[in-house]
């Protein structure tokens, strides 16, 4: 899939170009294919002259491309650039006083527990032998887009850099997750448990596995029976407790995680043997589902200790 990633001053000539009803049906004509100015026109029922003024305004804002195409005498071909356009309200690549942000691959795991039935798929095709632990173990699975698990856990290390000599405010983690049924069902709830430094800080009940229409990541050969997308969540842990979406799980605070005892920060996600809906676990990558992110952690800190 083809993403144009925009900040709000950028979408601005974008949003011109696309404020008008004759040029965002061209762009939707377009995405069934090339066509020239002449089929634009008819498809659409205007005059030729009307059609290509539109045409100009989308090509001169880069979300369609004209080359001239040798046949039947040279002509002029449209064809959409994008098949999604996303504009940040807030500027991602901007970073806040007093923080830090780290986004590991799903499938750079350093230790796990798996129960079928299980599998792990890369942007091109299925990885190793599903429904067998074992490739949870193979150097492959780092190349995994998505992966799922009956129940068990898959565990992360996050690399340390809280400053020496600060006091961690808040830790923020954050990843697109969904239950794993038999090909998809949107009522199969299944909790799903994050533990942080070996404490549990709480845990969501995912309402189902969802697939039936295609994820806007998700590679066209991946058939819409299987699972094709999930839910993006936050969990997040201050001085206040622990919360998922702002909603309170679990009274652990930050502090308790100890965070500044060891070289890294381990992050465990799973769905534990004897949990009330053991419904299975399905992680997303950013070549998978609907949000292009892999696992963030997000930790605030203050330049000395709360008194």
């Amino acid at each position: 899939m083809r993403t144009l990633e925009l900040t709000l001053q950028e979408a601005l000539e974008i949003c011109k170009a696309l404020s008008h009803e004759h040029r965002m049906e061209i762009v939707r004509i377009l995405s069934e294919g090339p066509l020239n100015v002449n089929e634009i026109a008819d498809r659409m029922e205007l005059p030729f002259s009307t059609a290509a003024v539109n045409i100009k305004k989308l090509e001169d804002a880069g979300i369609i491309s004209t080359e001239i195409v040798p046949g039947r005498g040279s002509q002029k071909v449209n064809s959409k650039k994008y098949d999604r356009i996303i504009i940040n309200l807030t500027d991602r690549g901007k970073q806040e006083e007093n923080s830090f942000i780290v986004e590991l691959p799903i499938g750079d795991f350093v230790h796990c527990d798996i129960q079928p039935t299980c599998g792990l798929l890369s942007e091109e095709g299925i990885l190793l032998v599903q429904d067998d632990p074992r490739s949870f173990y193979e150097p492959e699975r780092k190349r995994a887009q998505l992966l799922w698990f009956r129940s068990g856990y898959v565990e992360y290390h996050f690399p340390n850099r809280i400053p020496y000599g600060t006091q961690v405010e808040e830790l923020e983690l954050s990843l697109e997750l969904c239950s794993e049924a038999p090909y998809h069902k949107l009522d199969w709830p299944s909790d799903i448990t994050c533990w942080v430094n070996g404490i549990e800080v709480g845990t969501w009940t995912s309402p189902g596995d969802f697939g039936g229409e295609r994820g806007f990541l998700t590679p066209s050969w991946w058939r819409t029976m299987n699972t094709q997308y999930g839910l993006l969540k936050s969990w997040r842990i201050n001085g206040e407790g622990s919360f998922i979406d702002g909603v309170p799980i679990s009274p652990v605070t930050v502090d308790e995680l100890a965070m500044l005892d060891k070289p890294y920060i381990s992050v465990r996600l799973g769905v534990k043997k004897n949990a009330a809906n053991v419904g299975g676990i399905n992680i997303f990558g950013r070549k998978f589902g609907n949000y292009e992110q892999d696992f963030l952690m997000k930790i605030k800190y203050s330049p000395r200790a709360r008194s």
